[in-house]
Parts: C-alpha cells; structure tokens; sequence
C-alpha cells in the first residue's frame, strides 16, 4: 500500500494548524434539525432505524424556531445554514410552513430526501418556502435502488424528482451509498446522473449503526473499498461531474483526491444539532449518546459556546487501536459518528484501505 509522500504530509500538517483556530473559536455553520423520525421508506442501510410510525412525535415547529431566535440574537443567522432531516422531511405535512419560518429569520436551509412522496406541486411550495437547496438518495439503478431502499417504486419517484431539480434554481447534488450489490453499477449509475444534469455526486460507504448493523453484508470488503476511492478520483479527474467522498474518514493517500478538502470531523466544532427529543448534539449521524444538553432544559447557544469538549478535544479518543496509530495526528480518532456510547471505535477507514 502506498505511503504518504512527504508533499501529501505537508499538506496535512498546514490543513491541521489551519484547523486550530478554527476549533478554538468554534463557529456555527451548519446546524441539523431532526425534525421527525417516520419515514416513508424502510432501507436496509438505515443509521436511524426509522419506521412509518414513530413513537417519538415531530418536533413542534415552534420550539425549533426559538432556537433559531436564540441563534440569531448572538451569530448572523446568513452564516448558519439549516439542514431539515429526519427521518424523511416530506413526511411532515407542515414543512412548507417550517422552511417558511426559517427562511423569514434569515437563515439558509435545506433538506435531504428520498424524493418518494414530492410532488410538482409540493416542490413548487418548497421553492416559494425559500428553500436553498436539496439533496437527493439514490442508491443504484432501478432494481438495486428499490431493493436497499426496500419500497417497489422509490426509483422512479427519485428519478422524477432529479428531473425536477434540473429545471429549477436550486443548488443540489444526489447522494449514493454504496454497497456490495450497487459497486458494480457505478460507472453506470455516472453516466445516468450525467444525463439527468445532475452537477455534483456525494459517494459513501455504509457505517454499522442503526438498522445497518443488522446487515454485515452491505458493508464493502476492502478490495471494493479501494475500488470505490479509485473510481471518485477517476471520475473527478474526469470534470463530468463533481464527485467526492463523504465527509467521514481518514484516508490516508487518497487525501486530497477524492475530495475537496482534507479530512476533519466538524461535528460540535462548526456543526450542530437539534434531535427530535430537543437534544443538543452535532451531526445527526452520530446515534450514541454524545448530546451536550436539551433545548427543552438549556439555551441552545449558551451550550453550543460553553460546553461540546468531547468534540473539541479529541485527545480521549487515542485508546485502543488507536493509541499507537501512525495517523492519530490527522485522524483524530476518525468522525465521531463512528464512536459507540462507551467511546470504542465501530469502524477505520485506514484499515480497509490497507487491508489485504
């Protein structure tokens, strides 16, 4: 496997004390706001383990936009972008009014969706709502897609919905998890993107949370692993489309060439969230109990300044296998979506890429 060239460990060590500043003054950027847990859709990869009903309620709109309120009083609310997730957004009937409320306090937002329940009219509604941007999962052609989502169907929908982007004013990209049945399929799945228009392509592995672990299976061996980096830089060497990896990970030499910017996990650093429950946590990917308070209980911005030092120092996570990695410098202990409640790490990155 190859090593990292001096030039690449430069580069790194210039991305890390470019970083410092940045957790120490920890601005909010982007901000999660799970705002239901049912979903239309039942997929096998799920990290949530979201279900059509949910015994947890939505979230009131209303208790959302005070934190919004609280935000906006200490930080220009134009510099936080809001991110609605779920869950499936759609599934709330009133997101149009909540994208509306937060779209009048002066904050960006978007949304990630299977595209199942959007309709031309709703997409319209989304748009006067002041909706910025969307993204949209499709993982696989039509029968492999149908099948990891678990909904006959959900390929057209999602299909329909891209063709409807691609004639719209917003920003927006497709998302694709890829897994053993669907990495064959990504040079075609490239070129059906290409066709529909769509400019930018966020590719991810599949991490062992929520109804994903129960499905060993999906996970990539390492040899398509590689195979999965090997095509994202391929394909942006390419320029067809704007292709990278998730934000998740250290990947040795492929940094800095399979996306734009060199790993960091920014969770509790410059990303935040509200859960379902009113927790205060940071990306909505991490499922273990990290939450750093409650917006029902705490001020949002009193707990996103003064508290979040698991995130913020991630010294507690050299233990285990860990302890003696020749990339803790860089990887810090990987992203924090991929710690257990008891802090051990679920999944490396670098041991699939070294793998043999």
């Amino acid at each position: 496997m190859a090593e990292l060239s001096l030039r690449r460990r430069i580069a790194l060590d210039i991305a890390k004390s470019m970083r410092k500043p940045i957790v120490e003054s920890h601005p909010l950027r982007q901000l999660f706001w799970e705002s239901t847990l049912r979903c239309n859709l039942h997929c096998l990869h799920c990290g949530s383990d979201c279900k059509h009903v949910s015994s947890v309620p939505d979230m009131p709109r209303e208790d959302f936009f005070k934190v919004l309120d609280s935000i906006a009083a200490k930080t220009d609310p134009h510099k936080v972008f809001v991110i609605v997730s779920g869950g499936e957004p759609t599934m709330r009937p009133d997101l149009e009014e909540c994208g509306k409320g937060i779209y009048l306090r002066g904050f960006p937002w978007g949304m990630v969706t299977n595209g199942f329940a959007m309709t031309p009219e709703r997409f319209d509604r989304l748009l006067h709502s002041g909706i910025h941007t969307m993204t949209v999962s499709l993982d696989g052609l039509k029968e492999d897609h149908d099948w990891l989502r678990d909904t006959p169907g959900s390929f057209e929908r999602a299909i329909a919905l891209l063709k409807l982007l691609s004639g719209s004013r917003l920003i927006y990209d497709v998302v694709t998890c890829v897994n053993r049945r669907n990495f064959s399929q990504l040079p075609q799945i490239k070129e059906l993107l290409i066709s529909l228009g769509v400019p930018a392509w966020r590719i991810f592995s599949i991490f062992p949370e929520g109804r994903a672990a129960q499905h060993p299976e999906l996970r990539l061996p390492p040899e398509m692993f590689r195979g999965m980096m090997d095509f994202i830089r391929n394909t942006r060497k390419e320029g067809r489309i704007k292709a990278s990896y998730g934000c998740e990970g250290f990947l040795g030499h492929y940094e800095g060439e399979v996306r734009d910017q060199f790993f960091s996990c920014n969770a509790g650093v410059t990303v935040g969230s509200v859960l379902i429950d009113g927790s205060i946590s940071a990306c909505t990917s991490i499922r273990a109990n990290y939450h750093q308070g409650n917006i029902y209980e705490d001020d949002f911005m009193d707990v996103w300044e003064n508290r979040f030092q698991p995130y913020r120092d991630r010294s507690w996570m050299k233990k285990d296998e860990c302890a003696g990695c020749k990339y803790w410098k860089w990887c810090e202990g990987n992203g924090m979506h991929l710690r257990d409640d008891e802090g051990r790490l679920l999944f490396c990155h670098m041991k699939q890429i070294e793998a043999r």
